[in-house]
């Protein structure tokens, strides 16, 4: 078995304090944690998009981002 590596400050029991946090949150805590980090970037947006184009989206993300 692989030792776990965990980023800088963070250990095993951070990591499950975080997920049972994230698990007891309710839809309408998800929905406003959603809009307030939309809300959050002036020079970004959030796009809902059919599932199916999304290979094709990730593939002009990367060509953008190498140009």
């Amino acid at each position: 078995m692989s030792e776990q590596r965990f980023p800088a400050g963070w250990d095993e029991h951070r990591v499950r304090e975080l997920l049972a946090e994230l698990d007891a949150r309710t839809e309408e805590e998800w929905i406003a944690a959603d809009e307030a980090a939309a809300a959050e970037s002036e020079d970004q947006t959030v796009v809902t998009v059919p599932a199916a184009l999304l290979p094709e989206i990730r593939r002009l993300l990367a060509a953008h981002k190498t140009a």
